[in-house]
């Protein structure tokens, strides 16, 4: 290939093991071992599926009897009160969790209550509590703006979350605990709201800001809620494109960067495969918490990257990359329920709850490495990953393929860090020097 990738091709069938473990209670008999245990009330014939369940997700059987407790304290608790499991909900957990604290409680007691609901429900033995829905004023213009994200802008749920977070904001600032009025809007309040926020977050986030609320005013504007489009008076954010350099490591800060990690230990050689995902392929932080086992086509030595936009995407797999991914696969990944490729070493084992866990594991790669750049999340690494290869001849049509950017232009800022071309075409200083 042009951009010198070495496929891994691995024998197919050394994998499907990977996919067939046992569960951690179904190897260690975590449900049975707790079968007998004494328990009076509602929920003693529940010890065993909880039992069960907390196995499932990786924890000790110490932890198991730990978290066994609060459910036979709970038990007894409802028998007293004459009540049932279907009596159970969120509010009768908060009662008992409120008196249990009085005698003394434990770390994590309110989290193995949440989790006994879940594991309930699951059973079916608990009704799924109806959706709290706001029914104030404001609650209701959210709602509304949602529904014009949705049908008339086609938003993805986490961008709609994303504007109602920045109308709810700029709501509270203006009209505090009040019913907002929105007839009453004028553009000094939406001035001095951005003024404020401005000095708070990033620039990019504040462009993100600004377009949340033009977005706001014109759904108001359209729905007469107010007389004057004000979203055209909305100022903008001084963020110019291209404007900065790329943050990068070099090669030899990138390999420092691999070797440090201890790859004797279980996150070790998780990480390791992160890193390596990240620094090789330049993959986004999203699209590793994403990856899935289905994702992988060992024989044609290639797998699918779920990318922005919805996009899948066939990348080749690197021969690096897949040697540490079938390590951490076959000695490393915990046993566990869930289909994604990267998971918690730790109780519950899980896949990550999003990108800022990738970020943490380079961040504790460039303190190990003692790297100390202004910028430390995963896409130092995917910046670093496009200027070496500009600096070793690749060319940006090349690089943008390998990024799996959707515009060429989102390529041209990596010309920048290529001082020599650079040089070839700049022109002499008047006067000269």
């Amino acid at each position: 290939m042009r951009l010198g990738i070495i496929l891994w091709s691995p024998i197919a069938g050394e994998f499907a093991r990977v996919t067939r473990r046992q569960t951690m209670s179904e190897r260690n008999g975590v449900g049975g071992a707790w079968a007998t245990s004494s328990c009076a009330g509602p929920l003693s014939i529940h010890i065993e599926g909880f039992a069960t369940f907390l196995g499932r997700q990786g924890y000790a059987l110490s932890t198991v009897k730990t978290k066994l407790q609060l459910l036979v304290a709970l038990s007894g608790w409802l028998q007293r009160r004459k009540m049932l499991v279907t009596d159970l909900d969120e509010e009768r957990l908060g009662l008992f969790l409120a008196r249990h604290r009085r005698r003394g409680t434990r770390r994590g007691d309110e989290r193995t209550g949440w989790q006994l609901l879940l594991c309930l429900r699951g059973l079916g033995c608990i009704p799924t509590p109806p959706e709290t829905i706001d029914d104030t004023a404001l609650g209701q213009v959210e709602r509304d703006f949602a529904r014009f994200l949705y049908s008339e802008r086609g938003l993805k749920p986490a961008t709609v979350e994303n504007y109602q977070r920045t109308v709810r904001r700029f709501l509270m600032h203006r009209f505090r605990r009040e019913e907002p009025r929105l007839d009453e809007l004028r553009l000094h309040d939406i001035h001095r709201f951005i003024l404020e926020r401005v000095r708070h977050v990033r620039r990019s986030y504040a462009k993100l800001m600004v377009t949340a609320l033009r977005s706001f005013l014109r759904f108001l504007h359209q729905r007469g809620a107010i007389t004057v489009d004000l979203a055209a008076a909305v100022p903008a954010v001084a963020n110019w494109r291209l404007s900065h350099l790329p943050l990068s490591l070099t090669s030899d800060q990138v390999e420092r960067l691999l070797t440090c990690c201890d790859r004797s230990t279980l996150t070790g050689q998780r990480d390791f495969a992160i890193l390596l995902f990240l620094s090789r392929l330049g993959l986004r932080a999203g699209e590793v918490v994403a990856m899935t086992l289905d994702d992988f086509d060992w024989q044609a030595g290639e797998f699918v990257v779920h990318g922005k936009g919805d996009r899948a995407e066939r990348l080749p797999l690197p021969r690096d990359v897949g040697s540490a991914l079938v390590h951490y696969l076959r000695y490393a990944r915990p046993p566990c329920q869930t289909r994604r490729v990267f998971v918690r070493i730790r109780a519950p084992r899980c896949g990550f709850s999003g990108s800022a866990a990738i970020c943490d594991v380079v961040r504790r790669a460039l303190a190990r490495a003692g790297f100390d750049p202004a910028f430390k999340g995963a896409h130092l690494l995917r910046h670093s990953l496009a200027t070496n290869m500009l600096r070793k001849g690749a060319s940006l049509d090349e690089i943008g393929q390998l990024l799996r950017h959707v515009q060429t232009d989102t390529t041209q800022i990596y010309a920048k860090v290529d001082i020599r071309a650079l040089r070839g075409i700049a022109q002499p200083w008047p006067g000269g020097m």
